[in-house]
């Protein structure tokens, strides 16, 4: 590709299985040959172990016709692997953001020689870094990587269709912008379906036990991926499906490595079988020829149904499908939502999450211990590209990690401070490397084989008789607990078990939750087929949901008990900025608010219609049209969840999850809208 031969910055969007991986590789290694590039020259980052696992041999082996090497560097990879790493580096290393950051820390990797040679790094599954706190943690690495080899990176993405493309490109290239141009390339690649409108089927089946009956009765002797969006619906289907006599697999993030990679070898060596799954395999891991995809209930973007669509159809004689089974009525409105924006041609735009002062705090510590010191005001110049604030937010930032002992300043230069040694010191800062949270966990183990991992309520709640886990789509009997070493130890029973992963609810777009409202309000699908029970189920629904809906105007209604709900279908980000903002003009109406809802706010019983009216007109006149500087209210739990959230002043924290929760335009379109009265709620 000749953008690439440029050594032009690029983004190349293809569909799941387009070749974006060749066409990005094939050009650089040509590049590679002629321009006689030595030492470790080509980066290659993924979101996950396991997709660099699948990846390793085809990459290896595209190096290798040209006389170079390919190898990984991740959690997974042993001592003495790196060891040799570092004493002869090879051509192209395919790695994680996380292991970037321990590799730039570590005292024992070189990294000004081990980088100096660098001069592209590909990013492979983009959008999955671009619109959480991942991304921006890969863009100050980069900037640093970048100031190790002494030159501008090449810059290429990878990624599946995205509604913001030039956005998306523009962020990756981070200081390349001003310097260097940067393209994006839709790639002609395609699947075998390509012309071929995809088989879109919603059924409504009414619980987890139904979903295994149809999963086990439909499409016998094809190989089906089931997707749930929790790890909790994954291990109870697929213990159902077992029990109906299906061949099931297991796939989710809190499985061993060992079973979760035995399980997809054996899936994709299988014919007649399932594997159940969370997103882990929504991503491009090679699982062999897919028949069916399935999807209990419905994901939270079209980006992930298009993901999880694109995993079929990959044969000439087979097309791309996907069938969703809705559990309950909540996830049978989500389905539908979905795909209304499917057959409109919607795709969720990539959005970097606003403010990330937590991880430019992290950086600056993460600096001091790859330099050992840094300038208080040249340490900017390394994340240069990257967010890096304003330089009053910077200047009040330096000042509190100095005050709270995280850093040391001397002669204007920056160390590594005593409350950061205690924080993150133990096991090599290790907690300082990644920038996600990892919950407790309690290993089970069977015998010496680790299965997977459990949330520590599993043994701390009360059960009447054994206590039984389900995991890795199998029962254990839990027979001895050590909880100073958060271990368990099972035996395999017949007996049905369950379990449970903490994880906070996950609030719907703006976007989602209008289409919602506007199927209850027409009942309109484009492009998918309904099967009898879904369409009278769906029938049922709109009729119990009609008077809280309306074309143009949201809905002021009486609701179940104390209190009124006002039917906003916005989303619980927008819902969040309009609950802050009537809590300021007019607190009287949220004095019975609740926890936010993605349909609807809980206000006070005696308000009418003019009276909402009117508050949100004062709102709009305050805050300006656009709502931005509403703040929404945090509370302290929240704060505790972000990472790093400790490197900030308490209130900086706070407002920087507020502005993180927070959908200013969603709001302000619908404080903008009439309000219509509906029940016994006063219209005047």
């Amino acid at each position: 590709m000749a953008p690439l031969l440029r050594g032009d910055d690029a983004l190349l969007l293809a569909p799941t299985a387009g070749g974006k991986t060749e066409a990005a590789i094939f050009p650089l290694l040509s590049r590679m040959a002629v321009e006689e590039w030595t030492g470790l020259s080509v980066l290659y980052v993924c979101p996950l172990r396991a997709l660099l696992n699948d990846l390793e041999p085809r990459l290896a082996g595209y190096c290798a016709w040209l006389g170079r090497r390919a190898a990984l560097w991740h959690g997974d990879t042993g001592a003495s692997a790196r060891r040799r790493l570092l004493e002869d580096p090879v051509d192209l290393l395919m790695t994680t953001p996380e292991s970037l950051e321990a590799m730039l820390v570590s005292v024992r990797v070189p990294h000004r020689e081990l980088f100096s040679s660098l001069r592209v790094v590909v990013i492979d599954e983009v959008h999955a870094f671009a619109g959480d706190d991942r991304g921006w943690h890969l863009l100050a690495l980069l900037e640093r990587l970048s100031r190790l080899a002494g030159r501008p990176l090449q810059r290429v993405g990878l990624s599946a269709t995205v509604g913001n493309p030039d956005t998306l490109l523009s962020w990756l290239q981070g200081s390349n912008r001003d310097r260097a141009p940067g393209v994006v390339v839709n790639s002609t690649v395609t699947s075998s379906s390509a012309g071929v409108a995809p088989d879109l089927q919603l059924d409504y089946v009414g619980s987890i036990d139904n979903a295994a009956t149809v999963v086990a009765a439909l499409h016998r002797g094809e190989k089906r991926l089931v997707f749930a969006d929790s790890r909790r619906t994954v291990e109870a289907l697929a213990v159902r499906l077992r029990r109906l006599g299906v061949a099931t697999f297991v796939s989710h993030s809190s499985l061993a490595r060992d079973e979760r990679h035995r399980a997809e070898q054996a899936f994709k060596e299988a014919r007649d079988c399932v594997i159940v799954s969370t997103s882990t395999l929504e991503l491009g891991i090679d699982v062999g020829d897919l028949d069916r995809v399935v999807q209990i209930g419905a994901p939270r973007t079209v980006a992930s149904l298009l993901q999880r669509l694109g995993r079929t159809g990959r044969r000439p004689d087979r097309f791309r499908n996907v069938l969703l089974l809705a559990t309950t009525d909540d996830e049978l409105l989500q389905a539908a939502g979905l795909l209304r924006l499917l057959g409109e041609g919607y795709v969720e735009p990539v959005v970097a999450p606003p403010a990330p002062l937590h991880l430019l705090a992290q950086q600056i510590v993460a600096l001091c211990l790859q330099e050992g010191q840094v300038g208080d005001t040249t340490w900017v110049e390394w994340l240069e590209g990257s967010w890096t604030g304003t330089g009053e937010q910077r200047g009040a930032l330096l000042r509190w990690l100095c005050e709270s002992g995280h850093l040391d300043s001397e002669s204007g230069m920056l160390f590594v401070g005593p409350a950061a040694e205690r924080r993150f010191g133990r096991r090599n800062f290790l907690e300082l490397l990644s920038v996600f949270t990892a919950d407790p966990q309690f290993t089970v183990l069977h015998g010496r084989a680790e299965v997977g991992t459990v949330d520590p309520m599993m043994f701390t709640r009360r059960v009447e008789g054994p206590r039984i886990l389900a995991l890795a789509g199998r029962s254990w009997l839990v027979t001895h607990v050590e909880w100073r070493r958060q271990r368990a130890f099972v035996e395999p029973t017949d007996l049905q078990g369950s379990s449970r992963w903490f994880g906070l609810p996950q609030p719907l777009s703006f976007a989602l939750t209008d289409s919602v409202r506007r199927v209850v309000v027409d009942g309109t699908l484009q492009g998918a087929t309904l099967s009898r029970r879904a369409s009278s189920r769906l029938g049922l629904v709109r009729a119990k949901f009609a008077s809280c809906v309306d074309p143009e105007s949201s809905i002021l209604a009486a609701g179940d008990g104390e209190g009124c709900r006002w039917w906003t279908w916005a989303g619980a980000r927008a819902n969040a900025v309009l609950l802050a903002g009537l809590g300021e003009v007019a607190p009287d109406m949220v004095e019975h608010a609740e926890r936010l809802d993605n349909r609807f706010l809980r206000l006070a019983s005696s308000i009418s219609v003019r009276q909402l009216g009117t508050a949100l007109r004062t709102m709009l006149q305050r805050y300006g049209d656009d709502l931005s500087s509403v703040v929404a209210e945090i509370s302290d739990e929240a704060v505790r969840q972000l990472k790093f959230s400790e490197l900030l002043p308490p209130d900086v924290a706070a407002a920087t999850l507020s502005a993180r929760g927070a959908d200013w335009a969603g709001a302000a379109a619908v404080a903008r809208r009439t309000i219509r009265a509906s029940g016994r709620v006063r219209a005047p």
